[in-house]
């Protein structure tokens, strides 16, 4: 899993990066997915590894309502596309990751039927249908477990020796069939969810077929100590996942660049994770600020009070000075977040000053041609210095000064030294500069990121 520690990931959530459906003159929608292509050259300059795509698997609304998982959602295209552009990622060294959605089906499904749109007998439509296991029923055919209580997404029961076979251990299971066209691995979906059982043989599964390939699992709190329905869960110590996203560490970046915690409270905070963390995973987390579940980040880290309306909600774009702070704020935090260990990842368009709080307003169409000149500048320099220095990738971490409103700590390897200072206060503030006698005076709200003499490439970000 070396390559992975190393990555810049960027999130793809495709039913809102491509925009509406297109169909051609017969009415087949065309293979909006292939937008992607396009977009090398903008991933390239941002220095990005990997792309992980939010749901792509055939779906009536919103993708996480699995209709079949062997087909490509047909509003975004076909396999042969998806075969197709995972090619062209791959020759550009870019991986690809799915998301693994594997709780619960949609009810409008292959496997369920519930509304008859398929010719298969469904769990819905049969008893002696071949997928009637899958699900739990109360009082079949109408009451039935669901996730949430939603009854469109029917829960599927994880450890059913056919849906087993069918997702993991058959020779062409869903696992094998997506990795076969050119997928590097997958995140699991709500993964507290999903037995340790069920996690350890997909795993298996997937290092069987693709041992360089990677698992990580969507977990909303520290991973290490996790305890999900009574159960004390063991992602780490049972040598389940390779990963986790990282979101205490998006908790306490936002908490400091909004000053609602110190940088004390900080390296308490991370230092916490990092100890209970093992190294490996430490060093290959998925660091992140925004994902198609959390509101864009200009968004959360600019508007003074949340509309409490949905109408407003879904209207509103931050005033101007709402804006230059979310943006300062932005760049502090993006700082932080590429100097960490782990993987920093971008949420498709936050890179571009993209606006919206709550689903579906933070999954809007990429604002293609209308993007904020000054953040993806901000962007591509942020990705040039992972890539050109070594200490962000591989280096340990040492704190300088975590104290009030600063932050500053350094990455080293061998004889090379990055600094990162972050001043998220309204007063100026001095940091000592490990190599230099002379301290370095950060403005009110400004960061940078320096290297040293040591380094084998000289580099400055203001």
């Amino acid at each position: 899993m070396n390559w992975y520690g190393n990555a810049i990931m960027y999130h793809i959530y495709p039913l809102g990066f491509c925009g509406a459906p297109k169909h051609n003159e017969g009415g087949e929608p065309v293979n909006r997915l292939e937008k992607v292509l396009d977009w090398i050259p903008h991933l390239k300059e941002m220095q990005v590894d990997a792309v992980y795509f939010g749901p792509i698997f055939e779906s009536v609304e919103h993708g996480y309502d699995t209709t079949d998982y062997r087909q490509i959602d047909r509003r975004l295209g076909t396999n042969e596309m998806f075969k197709h552009i995972c090619e062209v990622l791959h020759e550009n060294g870019i991986r690809v990751i799915l998301d693994g959605v594997y709780s619960h089906t949609g009810s409008n499904s292959l496997y369920f039927n519930r509304e008859g749109a398929f010719p298969s007998v469904g769990a819905y439509n049969s008893k002696e249908s071949p997928y009637y296991s899958w699900y739990t029923f109360y009082n079949w055919p109408n009451v039935y477990h669901s996730w949430w209580d939603f009854d469109t997404l029917p829960t599927v029961n994880k450890m059913d020796p056919a849906f087993v076979r069918y997702i993991i251990t058959d020779e062409d299971s869903v696992l094998a069939h997506w990795l076969r066209l050119g997928a590097d691995g997958y995140r699991l979906d709500v993964a507290d969810e999903l037995p340790d059982e069920f996690i350890k043989l997909l795993r298996n599964r997937i290092k069987e077929l693709k041992p360089d390939a990677l698992l990580l699992g969507e977990v909303w709190e520290d991973a290490s100590n996790k305890c999900a329905y009574g159960k004390r869960r063991t992602y780490f110590t049972g040598g389940e996942l390779d990963s986790v996203m990282n979101y205490p560490f998006r908790t306490v970046i936002v908490n400091f660049v909004k000053n609602l915690d110190g940088g004390r409270g900080f390296k308490e905070t991370v230092m916490s994770i990092m100890e209970n963390y093992p190294p490996q995973v430490a060093a290959c987390n998925m660091n992140l600020l925004g994902t198609h579940d959390t509101p864009r980040v200009l968004s959360l880290l600019g508007e003074g009070q949340t509309p409490a309306d949905k109408a407003e909600r879904a209207a509103y774009r931050l005033r101007p000075e709402e804006e230059r702070l979310g943006k300062e704020r932005w760049k502090l935090a993006s700082a932080m977040l590429y100097a960490f260990p782990g993987s920093p990842t971008i949420y498709y368009g936050d890179e571009a000053g993209m606006e919206g709080f709550e689903d579906p307003f933070n999954r809007r169409t990429f604002p293609w041609g209308a993007e904020d000149g000054g953040l993806l500048s901000w962007f591509k320099a942020l990705g040039a210095a992972r890539q050109r220095l070594a200490p962000l990738r591989r280096g340990d971490i040492r704190y300088i000064k975590a104290e009030g409103r600063v932050l500053a700590f350094t990455r080293n390897l061998d004889s090379e030294t990055v600094l990162c200072a972050v001043n998220a206060g309204e007063e100026p503030a001095q940091v000592e500069i490990p190599w230099s006698d002379d301290p370095l005076l950060l403005p009110p709200m400004t960061g940078r990121l320096t290297a040293s003499p040591g380094c084998k490439t000289r580099f400055e970000l203001l």
